[in-house]
């Protein structure tokens, strides 16, 4: 259970609103808390697009005030084009960005109550840019701590997965289109028109360039870390949740940095460890504290001492799209990857997984378009969200299924699977999907981990070499990380197959693959947990909670539609958060969403995907609705991209966007 804390020893001061002016003249909206002291603090930045005064004012409320309680100022950054900073926001992760980030942590070392000690903080956005101005190496910048980010832009990030397109791409375009769209708040600018006018005729879809850059080119590259890890040389502490989409940097950076560095592993979504779901919950806040103690001021203490990696292995528990809390256990690794198992060979024979090789007559898979429908959703926000995956048995029903002999003791896996095969494909453009399954002794089969592969980047996510029609070629599957306590009674099942919809936008027909048995290989990160620690966190805290009413009913829905006559299936997800009040700046905000997924199951090139976003603000002059729309469709060749984006003030409508482009679909 998270409580609140609000008594710190020393009195904080908030600061609403500061500008920090740029060498070209920009001004970002910061706020800052600061402590009441004569002593001169050290200060962390986050800096994010999602607008301070009425976007993360929220969360922010909740953990900023601790650190500057504690002698540690917080500054909460607009980032250029966003929120009531000057500028227009054309991407994410730019090289601009970057340069502002450098600036604004110069700005703020150079202040009189600052020790000239910065950190940098964040989660998704502000962990991704943290990484990246570590890699720039600015003076100031002592430490940073990345919540579920990554260290690679093209094949860990919502765009692209195992070079193929996830159909995250289109929904986060629509998101950012919609937030391009609002306004500054009119309470702190009072040029607040002409600058929603420069941002509304400026406003574009993302997805244009995303869609276009389909193969990993210098547009991935800049901003990925994982070119030259050697670039980031200060103290990082790395965190996220299993049941987020980016976990797997975690220990890539355990395994690549050479600094200081620690990692958290824990059962969260897509949020802070103190407040995020599935619990439990831990003191995060506590953790903060003493990481920039020891790395920001001159009163280090015993964090490094810790182990390296402290990880929650999820445990047995019934099958479910979403939970309060997971069943399982936290344990201590002291060193990563000095502990990081070689992995245990087995061997895909005729529909088992085995410790020995038995060759025999080829195996051949061809799924319908409908395959995955049951694997959930990529990048799930938890929150009581239904965006697990269910029970895997219809799943496995259309793939080839391997299954390994029953583990009569349990066993622990932590680490990343890696399968290796000889396959052979009826065409030259095709996608490989390997899911990695528990089958508990009553026959269901739970989803731990899987990885897809667009068998034109086999050789590489840069290159774009079809396959050659019914020759064998080897193929190498690196699959998601995982950590998990394998049940008494219950078996392993590597499940093939060649379509993961809607997760992943599907080529334009359905091949048959071919394998022979007793050739492939699937290496297993079997791990010895028998004398591991168990880490003790402090409990769960926050600062406090945002003076605001809540109006209307929270709405978080994913259905399966399924025509039987048609052949057709549709998904659909539904969710709305209803309109916060926030009373002590007399703000009110709204945002939901609502998105659609239609494929006929013999037909991958009827695939539609269609994002449609709602969301507003008001403050004084401003009563601002965005309605941003955004669909995808493909034939053999070309991607068709649609949008639209309706904004209106007061119920008319000031400014229409809408337009359509044909993208060579370049090896997806």
């Amino acid at each position: 259970m998270t409580r609140i804390q609000s008594d710190y020893p020393l009195a904080v001061r908030v600061v609403g609103t500061e500008w920090i002016p740029l060498s070209d003249g920009t001004r970002l909206a910061v706020t800052l808390w600061l402590p009441e002291t004569a002593e001169k603090c050290p200060v962390v930045v986050e800096l994010i697009p999602y607008r301070r005064r009425d976007g993360t004012v929220f969360r922010d409320v909740e953990l900023h005030p601790y650190l500057a309680g504690h002698g540690i100022g917080y500054a909460r950054v607009d980032l250029r084009g966003s929120g009531d900073s000057d500028g227009i926001l054309s991407d994410e992760y730019t090289p601009l960005e970057q340069q502002d980030c450098c600036e604004v942590i110069a700005w703020l070392a150079s202040r009189d109550w600052c020790n000239g000690n910065v950190g940098m903080c964040g989660i998704s956005w502000g962990g991704f840019n943290s990484l990246q101005v570590a890699a720039l190496q600015p003076p100031a910048l002592k430490a940073i701590m990345t919540l579920c980010a990554t260290d690679d832009r093209h094949s860990d990030d919502v765009h692209y997965m195992g070079g193929s397109m996830l159909n995250e791409n289109i929904s986060w375009s629509n998101v950012m289109m919609s937030m391009n769209a609002l306004p500054p708040d009119p309470q702190i600018r009072p040029d607040w028109r002409e600058v929603w006018q420069e941002r509304l005729e400026a406003n574009s879809p993302w997805a244009l360039h995303w869609i276009a850059h389909s193969s990993r080119d210098d547009y991935w590259r800049q901003g990925s870390i994982c070119e030259d890890y050697s670039r980031v040389v200060i103290p990082v502490y790395a965190a996220a949740g299993w049941d987020d989409s980016y976990s797997n940097f975690v220990l890539r950076l355990l395994e690549n940095l050479t600094g200081p560095r620690l990692g958290l592993l824990g059962p969260w979504s897509h949020a802070f460890p103190c407040r995020g779901t599935p619990g439990p919950h831990i003191g995060w806040l506590q953790e903060c504290l003493r990481w920039w103690r020891h790395w920001l001021t001159d009163q280090p203490n015993d964090i490094m001492d810790e182990p390296m990696l402290r990880v929650w292995l999820n445990g047995p528990e019934p099958i479910a799209p979403s939970y309060d809390d997971h069943a399982g256990r936290w344990i201590s690794v002291p060193d990563w990857p000095a502990a990081k198992p070689e992995g245990k060979v087995w061997f895909l024979n005729r529909r088992e997984l085995a410790p020995a090789p038995v060759p025999a007559a080829d195996l051949s898979i061809c799924s319908l378009a409908t395959a995955g429908l049951e694997c959930g959703r990529w990048g799930g926000y938890g929150g009581g969200a239904p965006d697990l995956p269910t029970d895997q048995r219809r799943e496995d029903a259309m793939a080839l299924c391997f299954d390994s002999q029953v583990f009569a003791d349990g066993a622990t896996l932590l680490g990343r699977p890696v399968l290796d095969l000889a396959l052979a494909s009826d065409r030259a453009e095709a996608t490989f999907i390997a899911r990695l399954c528990e089958v508990t002794p009553d026959g269901a089969s739970r989803l731990i981990s899987y990885g897809v592969l667009n068998l034109n980047r086999r050789n590489g996510m840069d290159r774009n070499d079809p396959m050659p029609v019914g020759q064998p070629v080897q193929v190498r599957l690196v699959l998601d990380d995982l950590a998990r306590d394998i049940a008494p009674g219950s078996r392993l099942r590597l499940a093939l197959s060649n379509q993961h919809w809607p997760i992943l936008w599907p080529k334009a027909g359905l091949a048959t693959f071919t394998l022979a048995p007793g050739q492939g290989r699937l290496s297993l990160p079997l791990f010895d947990a028998s004398q591991a620690e168990t880490p003790v966190f402090e409990d769960a805290l926050i600062a406090g909670e945002l003076p605001s009413r809540f109006d209307g009913d929270e709405i978080s829905l994913r259905s399966i539609e399924r025509d039987i006559g048609a052949g057709t299936a549709r998904v659909v997800l539904n969710e709305f958060a209803g309109t916060n009040h926030i009373l002590d700046r007399d703000i009110s905000v709204f945002d939901g969403s609502k998105e659609e997924y239609l494929i006929s199951e013999n037909d991958p090139s009827s695939a539609v995907a269609i994002s449609e976003t709602r969301t507003g603000t008001r403050s004084g002059p401003v009563d601002a609705s965005i309605i941003a729309r955004t669909s995808l469709r493909a034939d053999a060749t070309h991607f068709t991209l649609e949008w639209s984006c309706v904004t209106s003030n007061h119920g008319t409508v000031i400014h229409e966007m809408q337009g359509s482009r044909r993208i060579p679909r370049g090896g997806l």
